[in-house]
């Protein structure tokens, strides 16, 4: 972009289209097992493709489909989740394109008459949630030739559209964010973009000096949230350069190179007359009352993300950014609530447990994979002795290490190790006059007016003791002594 002049007189407007893969028994239609990343046997890493295959999911003539009740009730929970519109009357249409990874030579799709419509989601309005089926996998890096794995062909996939209300890449992926802790809460689908489970298109145009909006162009299978923002803010700029330029803008479809950094074309946009759209005739209409209960789905539900983060910081009062580690992180959230159980809404202890979890804790663990969460009983007591000053900040931090390795008592392990604090004052004001007998120089500095100089006798004296004594009786004798 030239300058922020030139940024200004343009805006970006980006709608978003979801597939995330549904945890489901068997695949949409027939019978085989819904495991698309069924690669290996018994732990051998012996590739195993087209195994979860059979007549009716590689589309031979004569096969009948048959609905997946659980894959319909899985989207309807998602539309009751973002408060949208479930519709009575529903059906699968098929979308007519030929793929080498499409093996019916169609798609069975929703078209006119999705399972959900309308709801929010993070503040951005959503246009519509469908069910599908998946296509098959395909890969071109064995040679010169491409193949074909089918176990992914006919997975239950929701497609979520929103409407074209964002305005940034960060919006976008924030809303991506969300989608995914949606699924894993709900319990609908694990959406891991690192296996394809979850895959965003993003519908991008960028508006004229005027207002007018321009030429929509669509960035495929975008599969990680960082790439989600990369590809919308470089097609703004390549829109906008173009627009500079006097050029026109394709309406197509683009993907994402990683290496270079930058979309590239891949074909003209279709549109939907294109894909010859119809009705199913081997798929039954379904009336959605008649087979399933809303009222009870929606009572049903669990505590969903944001009502997670809302209670954590009202209830508790903790720091919005670990509410959000507790919300993305479930099992650290969960580790967390079971900490503070016995606390008795004591604020201080619960945002203090919380502090050394977030830092001290999540620390230890990302620095050594084999480490676990250690006994909710044991964390909560070196909290309590941090709170009662039997355990100084450094004392807790080299007693939560012992117990996140090898467990035991906190009480008996402090006490072994020497890390309960010192609080007497007779046996601090010994090793206090020993350093001030050693140090003149600060003693003169500090009766100089140098206020600093008492911190090095806090220093001193923690490193004398092992940090086991109580700063605030350090300062406290020091006062008392120089004075």
């Amino acid at each position: 972009m030239e300058n922020k002049d030139t940024c200004s007189k343009y805006k970006t407007t980006v709608g978003l289209e979801i597939h995330a893969e549904l945890k489901t028994d068997t695949k949409m239609f027939c019978s085989c097992k819904n495991n698309p990343s069924n690669d290996s046997r018994a732990g051998t890493g012996e590739k195993r493709p087209n195994v979860n295959v059979c007549p009716v999911c590689m589309g031979h003539p004569g096969t009948l489909p048959v609905l997946n009740k659980k894959a319909i009730e899985n989207v309807l929970k998602v539309g009751l989740a973002c408060d949208s519109q479930i519709a009575d009357f529903t059906e699968w249409d098929r979308k007519n394109y030929f793929y080498p990874d499409i093996p019916k030579g169609y798609q069975i799709s929703q078209y006119k008459y999705p399972l959900v419509f309308g709801g929010f989601l993070k503040g951005i309005q959503i246009t519509r949630i469908h069910l599908e089926e998946d296509t098959a996998k395909s890969t071109h890096d064995a040679g010169d030739f491409s193949l074909v794995d089918f176990n992914r062909s006919s997975v239950p996939l929701m497609e979520l559209v929103t409407e074209p209300v964002i305005h940034s890449g960060k919006e976008a992926s924030d809303f991506a964010k969300e989608l995914q802790l949606l699924l894993q809460y709900l319990g609908v689908g694990d959406a891991n973009m690192e296996k394809g489970e979850m895959r965003v298109e993003a519908n991008i145009s960028v508006s004229d000096c005027e207002g007018k909006l321009g030429t929509k162009v669509e960035v495929k299978n975008l599969n990680s949230f960082r790439t989600v923002e990369k590809a919308i803010a470089y097609e703004t700029e390549r829109h906008i350069e173009l627009l500079e330029k006097g050029e026109k803008i394709i309406q197509e479809t683009r993907g994402w190179d990683e290496a270079k950094q930058k979309t590239y074309s891949q074909r003209i946009k279709e549109d939907s007359h294109d894909y010859r759209y119809f009705p199913d005739p081997d798929l039954p209409k379904l009336m959605v009352s008649e087979v399933f209960d809303l009222k009870k789905l929606k009572e049903g539900l669990p505590e969903l993300p944001w009502q997670r983060r809302e209670r954590y910081v009202k209830d508790f009062g903790i720091k919005d950014q670990d509410a959000e580690s507790y919300v993305i992180n479930m099992s650290l959230g969960e580790f967390f609530e079971k900490v503070i159980v016995d606390f008795s809404g004591n604020r201080e202890h619960i945002k203090l447990a919380s502090n050394y979890i977030s830092s001290d804790l999540v620390g230890l663990l990302s620095k050594d994979s084999n480490l676990k969460y250690p006994d909710e009983k044991s964390f909560a007591k070196i909290i309590l002795m941090v709170s009662e000053g039997k355990l100084s900040s450094r004392g807790a931090k080299d007693l939560l290490l012992k117990i996140v390795k090898d467990g035991g008592s906190p009480e008996e392990i402090a006490e072994k190790e020497g890390l309960i604090q010192k609080n007497d004052e007779g046996e601090l004001k010994d090793v206090l006059e020993k350093l001030i007998a050693e140090n003149p120089k600060v003693v003169a500095d500090y009766k100089a007016g140098k206020e600093a100089s008492l911190q090095f006798f806090v220093g001193q004296a923690m490193k004398a003791t092992k940090g086991s004594a109580n700063p605030q009786v350090i300062k406290k004798v020091l006062l008392t002594l120089l004075s």
